[in-house]
């Protein structure tokens, strides 16, 4: 184990209070982690498979603290994928694990990613592969004849769109018998025409269909199934897939033959009209449109695939987990799974991939564990360490201590494996290995002890940050750019920066709240914002609209009765002018200069533009540039007494001062975490009256701790200084003092 002591102590008279009421099962839960909390690696089947070999790294695994592991098949196995050969080491595997106590996760795909079925897709059900929406334009001037033949595929439709004035004709009635005869009019015209053509990319599934789906299903998860029944639901306890994106089709244009009809059901009306949007600037009804359409995309992604799988595992008494590729990028609308907040709406654990570099994917890490906080979900999983040569051991802390205190509560170790001979991506997580193999049973107990405390309950944050999704798609088009790079890079789109600038230089926990659970889940009381989940009830006392320049005029109704009520509201680098919904433009505006005036920025060049107060205390700030010190200046103007602060004002070496607070079991439950190279003496603020108690996740030892109690500026407050070690991580465990009412209800 890494050495590692707490100090911790006060410079000012203050007293400790006796053992916490109540804590004792979970005291000695923490002490001696239940073997069921322990992380599950993926176990990479990279050589010939032999059974005592197998059952022998089952047993090790169990030996080194893992709990359970997930089975990657890949090349040098000795047996084709899904054959019976495969599947009957495969029950080798999950027998032992079952004999042993332990759970096994089904990883659904040979390699990665998933939805080939290791090319038995592209073999067996062709039809099933991905698609992708294709575009024929040419410029004419009319009056004139216009014929052009339609290209293969299924035709989507064909729209003429003059160039003066943007409006748009459908002229799908003037294809005949495989050609279009368009009679022009008079001026400058482009004429559309839209196809929907079978792409394949990588032998993928079509992501958006859910029989598609279900063929996907057919090879994998049903045939696993067929062949060890008795195991699912039971020993085999939850199913994983792997970077499921879009940029596996040409340009990110991933479509299906029924969009129109799936688009017309929801909105009762035709899309073909605003297909010219995807590639071209319509005028008015531009930002409209793209929301339109990509927010289709991204709820289809989210039925057709994971939903379908989510449906098949719920069936057979499993969970779902499982993450998209380049969670990182800022604007995912085109090239990774188009919303990565709703990508989680029907997944029971949302999951990320941290992989390649320490700390590579830190400003997505808030995204997907809001996505969580969101839709009410208690557990969110993480891929961690693979593709990392030279990993330090300490690396094994610092990368769980940065992500459990963003939310994250699930470890998935990249990877143990079955030939350390033909290692593909370091480290070597396997028992026995050099470098970490030693380490192992100790870091498996501090997982244990941060996930048996971190996971479920409910999480704890002042601040909610609007997702951006209304901006992002109405800055994003086919065409441009890299889709495995985001495409667009969309100018305003600032909130991966503003959520780590809260996260690692303010210190204040917040969460990324979806325009549509800030509309259907959300309500206003008093002056905050209450997410109204019934186990993840989260109260909101400021409210943050980062940049954008497009804004679901229903989102920002909700933001400006909350401003009105007293709620504390901040934006940063553009204010929003453009609705995400047709002819409400001149409403955005309107609502937006009733927050924060016309947001011109003062002639002295000040870092922030502040409203005045409303008649209920309601105030506005608008943040052009948003460093964490201007972020800071306004949110403790905002927010004197938040729930956590914590004093350290110059940013840590070689990693980050971070926490998280939940509460679970009527306990308050907070996470610091230094994972930086140097000793950390910090000043921390806990808002209430508390006698909390020191839990140290490294070694188990629990006891009391100095403390202060004091006045705040808005009531009262807990004091305690600590002096955290480098690459330590310490729990505070007190009594809930927070809202007793659960306002879910």
């Amino acid at each position: 184990m890494i050495g590692m002591t707490l100090l911790a102590g006060l410079s000012m008279n203050h007293g400790s209070g006796a053992e916490l009421v109540g804590a004792g099962p979970l005291r000695a839960e923490f002490q001696t982690p239940p073997f069921r909390y322990q992380s599950r690696p993926l176990w990479f089947w990279n050589g010939p498979l032999n059974e005592d070999k197998t059952k022998a790294m089952v047993a090790a695994c169990k030996t080194a603290g893992y709990c359970g592991m997930g089975i990657l098949p890949c090349k040098d196995m000795g047996f084709d994928f899904m054959s019976p050969g495969f599947l009957n080491q495969y029950k080798v595997a999950v027998d032992e694990a079952a004999k042993l106590g332990m759970k096994m996760c089904l990883y659904d795909e040979f390699w990665f990613p998933s939805g080939s079925a290791g090319g038995l897709l592209a073999s067996r059900h062709p039809e099933a592969l991905g698609k992708r929406l294709d575009m024929l334009a040419t410029d004419v001037t009319g009056p004139k004849e216009f014929t052009q033949a339609v290209p293969a595929g299924t035709l989507m439709g064909a729209v003429a769109m003059e160039a003066a004035t943007k409006k748009r004709v459908n002229i799908t009635d003037s294809v005949r018998e495989g050609s279009l005869h368009w009679d022009v009019p008079n001026g400058e015209w482009k004429v559309m025409i839209f196809t929907c053509v079978r792409d394949g990319g990588g032998g993928l599934v079509d992501y958006l269909e859910p029989k598609a789906v279900e063929s996907f299903i057919e090879l994998t998860y049903q045939a696993y199934h067929d062949a060890m029944p008795g195991h699912f639901g039971t020993t085999i306890d939850g199913a994983f897939y792997d970077e499921p994106a879009f940029y596996h089709v040409k340009g990110g244009r991933a479509w299906t033959d029924r969009f129109n009809e799936r688009f017309s059901e929801r909105y009762q009306t035709d899309p073909l009209p605003l297909y010219p949007a995807l590639w071209f600037d319509i005028g008015t009804d531009t930002a409209a449109a793209r929301n339109a359409l990509f927010g289709m995309r991204s709820e289809l992604y989210a039925t057709g695939f994971v939903k379908t799988i989510s449906d098949w595992c719920a069936k057979h008494h499993m969970g779902l987990t499982g993450h998209a590729d380049q969670e990182e990028v800022a604007n995912p609308v085109i090239g990774t799974v188009g919303d990565l907040i709703k990508s989680f709406k029907y997944q029971s654990m949302p999951g990320i991939d941290q992989v390649f570099a320490y700390g590579r994917a830190s400003r997505a890490y808030k995204v997907v564990s809001s996505a969580a906080s969101n839709y009410d979900r208690p557990q969110v999983v993480t891929e961690c360490y693979g593709g990392i040569n030279n990993m330090p051991v300490a690396n094994l802390y610092k990368e769980a201590m940065d992500q459990f205190a963003k939310g994250v509560n699930t470890m998935v170790p990249h990877a143990v494996w079955y030939d350390q001979a033909r290692i593909i991506f370091k480290p070597d997580l396997t028992p026995g290995s050099t470098t970490h193999g030693q380490e192992l049973p100790v870091y498996n107990k501090y997982v244990g002890r941060l996930q048996r405390l971190l996971q479920g309950g409910r999480h704890v944050a002042d601040i909610g940050v609007l997702y951006p999704i209304a901006t992002l798609q109405a800055g994003s088009w086919f065409g441009p750019g890299d889709p495995y790079q985001g495409c667009v890079e969309i100018p305003e789109a600032d909130y991966m920066q503003v959520g780590e600038a809260l996260a690692l230089g303010v210190r204040r926990d917040f969460t990324f709240v979806h325009p549509e659970v800030l509309d259907e889940r959300c309500a206003v009381e008093g002056n905050s914002l209450l997410l109204k989940n019934p186990v993840n009830w989260e109260r909101y006392r400021v409210f943050i609209i980062p940049g954008s320049r497009a804004i679901s005029v229903t989102s920002l109704r909700k933001i400006k009765q909350y401003y009105d009520q007293g709620g504390q509201v901040i934006a940063t680098t553009r204010l929003p002018d453009t609705a995400a919904e047709f002819g409400k433009d001149e409403e955005v505006r309107l609502l937006v200069t009733a927050i924060f005036g016309d947001g011109t920025r003062p002639a002295d060049g000040s870092a922030v533009v502040a409203g005045p107060k409303n008649a209920n205390g309601g105030r506005a700030w608008f943040i052009p540039s948003p460093t964490a010190t201007a972020l800071k200046s306004v949110i403790d103007e905002a927010l004197p007494d938040g729930d956590v602060i914590i004093q350290q004002e110059q940013p840590p070496k070689g990693g980050n001062l971070s926490y998280i607070h939940k509460v679970k079991d009527g306990l308050a439950i907070y996470l610091l975490a230094n994972s930086s190279d140097q000793q950390l003496d910090i000043a921390v603020q806990l808002r209430g009256t508390l006698t909390p108690e020191l839990w140290d996740p490294h070694d188990g030892t629990t006891g009391a701790i100095e403390y202060e109690h004091a006045a705040g500026k808005t009531g009262g407050v807990t004091r305690i200084r600590l002096k955290l070690p480098p690459v330590h991580s310490v729990f505070l465990i007190a009594a809930d003092t927070t809202d007793k009412t659960d306002p879910s209800k």
